[in-house]
């Protein structure tokens, strides 16, 4: 049985939640063009995105994670390209096991690691290793977790497998909508995976709140309902097989012509070669971070923590904008939310140039931007995309 959602919402603050960034970045480079005079501000979740964002030319960026251990991955994967080759680098962060993962963490990543990091990989780093039943790291963590529960299913419906199969080798959308249609679709919502995606702890050890799983119900009247448009949608309007985000949890694994963009062989080479030296990293809440930001931030991605905070904590989510537009005048702020909208945000009480305005009378958002990027997100589980600009000093 799983774990009820509110105990596990209280594990996300220490535990190992997110192996891999579940936000496409592909929509961040578009949304908030990147230049070398740009600070970039992202909560680091696995840290995917922080790397992403230096190599689309951010001239520096600043993860800030609330959860150490988040925090650890990313500081892992900076000390793996400091310190191996890049084989080695694909193996534990691509492949997600290697049989050296101990033996490289002790002979070389250890010391390049910050004491809080080193502490969590001393206890955690087998998670690499490559052990049954669970082999991959991308089956290790919260999400990893219930991955590896759904690629379970998968692999013991002969049929379904055989189907997802041949939508990989498809040849163009067509194939794969014929495919999705006759071999996949009636029997994607199995027992066993209906079973496991209506437990309320599911979406909570993947990391969605209860509040969140709220607004995924309102908008799409069940769990399973917003699990099957969305695989619908990434089965039969995209390409799948070049879709690293479902594949990885599919398949355990990353391919070289499958996966982040730091993860290729030539982005690695620019990372060790000097871009990993404009990433700074940083532990506490995002608020705290914005107080003592410098240089000026300029660009920010939320990803979709404010569906949280706007339920559960909403004075803090006022002083989070109040440190934002304190600290960051004229900035672009992107972030996700499973609501169709952000109107929880309009009416927002927060402080402006030493007055109380509404959220909503000072943000300026580039809705229809936001609207055609959302339509091409690989990952497709959010329920809106947003982009907005802070107002400027004067």
């Amino acid at each position: 049985m799983l774990m009820p959602a509110g105990v596990l919402d209280r594990l996300g603050r220490r535990g190992l939640v997110y192996n891999t960034c579940w936000e496409d970045p592909a929509l961040d480079r578009v949304a908030l063009e990147f230049t070398s005079d740009d600070h970039a501000l992202v909560i680091t979740s696995a840290g995917c995105n922080s790397l992403d964002y230096l190599l689309a030319g951010a001239g520096r960026v600043t993860a800030v994670d609330v959860n150490p251990a988040q925090n650890a991955l990313l500081q892992l994967k900076v000390a793996g390209i400091h310190q191996l080759d890049y084989e080695s680098f694909f193996e534990m962060f691509g492949c997600g096991r290697s049989p050296n993962a101990v033996a490289l963490y002790h002979d070389l990543m250890r010391r390049a690691l910050p004491e809080y990091a080193r502490r969590f990989w001393d206890r955690n780093i087998r998670l690499f290793a490559g052990r049954r039943p669970r082999r991959s790291f991308f089956y290790r963590g919260g999400t990893g977790s219930i991955a590896w529960l759904i690629a379970r299913i998968v692999r013991h419906d002969r049929m379904l497998r055989s189907g997802l199969e041949q939508i990989i080798a498809a040849p163009d959308l067509t194939v794969q909508r014929l495919v999705y249609e006759e071999k996949v679709r009636d029997r994607l919502l199995s027992a066993p995976l209906r079973a496991l995606l209506s437990q309320q702890g599911t979406l909570a050890l993947v990391g969605v709140p209860q509040t969140q799983r709220q607004q995924v119900v309102r908008t799409h009247g069940s769990v399973l309902t917003a699990f099957t448009r969305a695989t619908e949608a990434v089965l039969t309007r995209m390409s799948f097989a070049s879709n690293y985000f479902w594949r990885l949890y599919l398949e355990g694994s990353y391919r070289t012509d499958c996966c982040p963009e730091f993860l290729k062989r030539v982005n690695f080479a620019r990372l060790k070669a000097g871009l990993i030296d404009r990433l700074h990293v940083t532990t506490g809440t995002l608020t705290a971070c914005l107080r003592r930001a410098t240089p000026m931030v300029s660009k920010i991605s939320l990803l979709d923590h404010m569906d949280w905070m706007a339920w559960h904590d909403r004075s803090a989510l006022a002083e989070e904008w109040t440190a934002l537009l304190a600290a960051a005048p004229g900035a672009r702020v992107i972030f996700r939310s499973a609501a169709p909208n952000a109107d929880f945000l309009q009416h927002l009480r927060v402080d402006w140039r030493g007055r109380p305005v509404e959220l909503g009378d000072v943000l300026r958002y580039d809705q229809e931007t936001a609207s055609a990027l959302h339509v091409r997100d690989r990952v497709h589980t959010y329920g809106s995309f947003h982009i907005a600009q802070l107002p400027g000093e004067c």
